[in-house]
């Protein structure tokens, strides 16, 4: 039986529950994150402050800047959840197998499923209805045999979008379009394929396997197999997490000394109050420091049993800070991740591990 594959990814989802939430806000351009004197990033812009320039990632100021008519909100979390609670759920109304990758996209197997709702492209197009029904949000779908050409054409349908690649029109579809839009192509790999002649996909998938390899090293046979549009992986309804984690940008480039600390100390707390969420325990804790030049270093410490609280979680980056930090030090941003995971289980061995356990191994 072919596969069927689709891609649902919700538009300028932030922006968009924002001005669903707010009447005030509909049609006008929207960017969410935060306030630009505290160096807030944009989170999400709406598809009219998209227009100006303004992108996820940038920063606020400039931001504010290429759109001045642009509304900053700050995020609300909690209520991205709930909608992407819904949204997920109607998914699994219509397949078991969905795989979310963030908040506002998942992927669906629906092989066993498309024939019940008349074929790939109607079940896409129920989709789309019921989340407009639902929630008011717009959904963007990509159908096809694998997740790579998928997640490719519900990016080109955007916004409200709906692409169908038809099984054995992979090589085709793909192979007019830029080779940045490949899964693993970031903007350095793209520079290295530019280099090497190779500026679309087609040109990738035509190309000697040999040529990529020079220029890629071993990825580029991996590259060359993706350009034909080919990838076999499955859509995986269990993902281990890997790291709970947290970090706050400063408005002030802050040195080390008692403000610092507490805040070292606060995102531990927020750390840990993930871990005891999740039901997990960290064997590592990794501490992140910007500095005022954003160049930016981890250090971490790793110990033979795995801690979650708060007061550990702190002694452990604390101890990290007193190596990585000099007095000329000024850092922009400083955070906390835990990982090497394990799930939580009662500690018989606290009293013992105080005792016994080794110094924190340091390393970039």
């Amino acid at each position: 039986m072919q596969r069927v594959i689709i891609h649902a990814d919700l538009d300028a989802f932030y922006a968009s529950v924002e001005q669903l939430d707010d009447p005030e806000l509909r049609g006008k351009p929207v960017v969410v994150g935060g306030p630009p004197e505290s160096r807030g990033v944009v989170m999400a812009a709406s598809y009219e402050a998209r227009r100006f320039g303004v992108r996820s990632a940038m920063p606020m100021s400039r931001a504010l800047r290429l759109c001045r008519q642009a509304i900053r909100v700050p995020p609300r979390f909690d209520r991205y959840s709930e909608v992407s609670h819904q949204v997920m759920g109607l998914f699994r109304e219509v397949t078991p197998l969905v795989e979310p990758l963030s908040l506002d996209e998942a992927f669906l197997d629906a092989t066993e499923h498309a024939a019940g709702y008349g074929g790939p492209e109607s079940l896409a197009r129920h989709l789309k209805a019921e989340v407009k029904k639902r929630t008011g949000l717009t959904l963007s779908v990509g159908v096809a045999a694998n997740k790579l050409v998928a997640k490719v054409a519900s990016d080109m349908g955007k916004p409200d979008g709906l692409v169908v690649v038809p099984a054995g029109t992979e090589a085709a579809f793909l192979a007019p379009l830029r080779t940045r839009v490949l899964w693993g192509v970031g903007p350095k790999a793209e520079i290295a394929l530019s280099a090497a002649g190779f500026q679309t996909i087609g040109q990738i998938a035509a190309a000697e396997p040999a040529r990529l390899e020079a220029a890629l090293g071993s990825r580029g046979l991996w590259l060359h197999a993706v350009a034909q549009g080919i990838d076999d992986s499955p859509v995986s309804t269990h993902h281990e997490r890997k790291s709970v984690g947290a970090e706050t940008p400063f408005a002030l480039d802050l040195s080390d000394g008692p403000d610092l600390r507490a805040e070292l100390d606060r995102i531990a707390g927020s750390v840990a109050r993930r871990l005891d969420k999740n039901g997990f325990r960290a064997r590592t804790v990794v501490l992140k420091l910007r500095y005022a030049n954003f160049r930016t270093i981890t250090r971490q410490s790793s110990r033979p049993l795995p801690i979650a609280g708060a007061g550990e979680i702190a002694a452990a980056a604390h101890a990290l800070l007193d190596v990585a930090a000099q007095s000329s030090d000024r850092f922009r941003l400083i955070g906390i991740h835990a990982t090497n995971l394990a799930k939580d289980e009662p500690d018989q061995l606290g009293l013992w591990m105080q005792a016994t356990e080794s110094a924190p191994e340091s390393r970039v």
